[in-house]
Parts: C-alpha cells; structure tokens; sequence
C-alpha cells in the first residue's frame, strides 16, 4: 500500500506533547507499506482492532488505544490517505466520517 500524507503523523510528535505516538505510528506505517489489502475484511485481518467505516473509512488504535488514526483507503488504487491522528479526546470531537 501507498500511504499519504505522512506528515500528517509526524506533526503529532513533531510538538512534543506527543512524543509517545511515534514508535506505535511509526510501526503502523511500516505494516501498512507492506500490506496488501483489496478489501475491508482484509484490513480487519491484519488489524482486528480496526474499525470499518463506511466509504472506505477506517479507524485505528495506536499505543495501547490512546491515540486514534482514521484514514481513508482507496482499495483499487492500494493508496491510504491518512485523514487524522489524535487522542481519544480529540478524536470524540470530530466526525470520522468527514474528516
């Protein structure tokens, strides 16, 4: 898979206030490089904890569940594009959905 936007998971340590997302995101980036997924079912089974939204949307949960990571994955194309990554607080104040 192609992951965009990597960015967006650097800018969470990148502060500081963070710093403790890195290795678990880090170690998701390097899963989803080498995975393989044409179907939801087969990002569930990789990852059992994901949750599978509608439209292509998918919900992670990285260290340990204390930050969440939702992207948005183009199965025909093997592209995710990371949509945003945050604690379960800032993650309770956005609509996974849209984003």
């Amino acid at each position: 898979m192609r992951v965009i936007a990597l960015s967006t998971l650097k800018a969470v340590w990148a502060g500081g206030a963070h710093q403790d997302a890195r290795e678990p995101a880090l170690a998701w980036y390097r899963d989803v490089l080498s995975a393989e997924w044409a179907t939801p079912a087969a990002v569930k089974a990789q990852f059992r904890s994901a949750s599978i939204l509608k439209d292509g949307r998918v919900v992670f949960n990285l260290a340990g569940n204390k930050y969440r990571l939702v992207v948005w994955i183009n199965y025909p194309y093997r592209v995710v594009y990371i949509r945003f990554i945050g604690t379960h607080r800032q993650y309770d104040a956005i609509d996974a959905q849209t984003i």
